[in-house]
């Protein structure tokens, strides 16, 4: 049987929009209930540099300005979309059984260019979804209590920091009893 039980992503993109930005960062990360972290996976995106120069611009991009030449920089390595997607389909097969429940934070948005840009792997994911941005609302709304994250705007570096924000958020209430 296969441990997984919850697949971290996090994309990093041009931008927000799903129709005109794309994805040019993917991190995976496989984890039990527990959170322990049983396996990850990265792959780069190559996208038109044309798209990047148009997309990548603005007070955003200005203010996280070595995450986007990091990103730009190591986009001449990147795959294409597809493969990046058939890496990530293996990725499940091995460490996931039928039921994959996506996780991260707003994971909302990241899910709309999953279903874009990679509907393999779309349809293989449960329409549930575990939002660690769901448990920020409540716990700095009802509760006053706020979670300081790491901004690095990189995708391995996000999940991490998301699972680290759920944990901390599990401590609060558990702390409580």
């Amino acid at each position: 049987m296969k441990k997984a039980k919850l697949l971290w992503i996090d994309l990093e993109m041009t931008g927000l929009d799903p129709e005109r930005d794309r994805i040019l960062e993917v991190a995976a990360i496989a984890t039990n209930w527990d959170l322990e972290e049983l396996a990850q996976y990265e792959g780069i995106v190559k996208v038109d540099e044309k798209l990047i120069k148009e997309r990548m611009v603005g007070e955003f991009w200005e203010k996280n300005r070595k995450s986007r030449d990091g990103l730009i920089e190591q986009n001449e390595h990147g795959k294409t979309a597809g493969k990046i997607e058939d890496e990530l389909l293996g990725f499940v097969d091995e460490w996931f059984g039928k039921e994959i429940i996506l996780a991260g934070n707003s994971i909302h948005q990241d899910r709309k260019f999953i279903d874009r840009e990679w509907p393999r792997l779309a349809k293989r994911l449960h329409y549930r979804m575990l939002d660690v941005s769901a448990w920020k609302v409540y716990m700095e709304g009802a509760r006053g209590q706020k979670f300081t994250k790491r901004d690095l705007h990189r995708a391995l570096d996000d999940i991490r920091g998301s699972i680290e924000e759920l944990k901390w958020y599990i401590g609060m209430l558990k702390d409580e009893k």
